[in-house]
């Protein structure tokens, strides 16, 4: 797949709320996640590790409102998206969480995901 197709794909299934499809489909068994600097989700390495993340963060989460996901901005062998998420976390009340996630692509896969935010 082309960089631009992983960005497709991997907008598709998030739009959908697929998100551990979208890893387990396209993300390489070695990729890493990074995070900012004293985020409480940490940085992970190898497809298990984020996929473990993934659902911490889900039982993070209170009660879902929506989700906006823009489409991707590719260049070379990266994108980015942008993702807006209402959600309701426990014990901490209800937020707007803007992110911008950048995806660096090797051979057809996601090697790294970088979360700004």
């Amino acid at each position: 797949m082309t960089t631009q197709e992983v960005a497709n794909r991997l907008v598709e299934l998030c739009r959908q709320g697929q998100i551990e499809a979208a890893q387990t489909e396209l993300y390489a068994n070695d990729c890493s996640s990074l995070e900012p600097e004293n985020s409480p989700m940490g940085n992970v390495n190898g497809l298990p590790a984020i996929i473990d993340k993934s659902r911490h963060f889900e039982t993070m989460i209170e009660e879902f409102h929506s989700a906006t996901i823009s489409d991707p901005l590719v260049a070379g062998n990266c994108f980015s998206i942008s993702w807006l998420m209402d959600v309701t976390m426990k014990g901490m009340g209800r937020t707007a969480m803007d992110e911008i996630c950048v995806y660096h692509v090797k051979d057809g896969k996601i090697v790294c995901e970088q979360f700004f935010y």
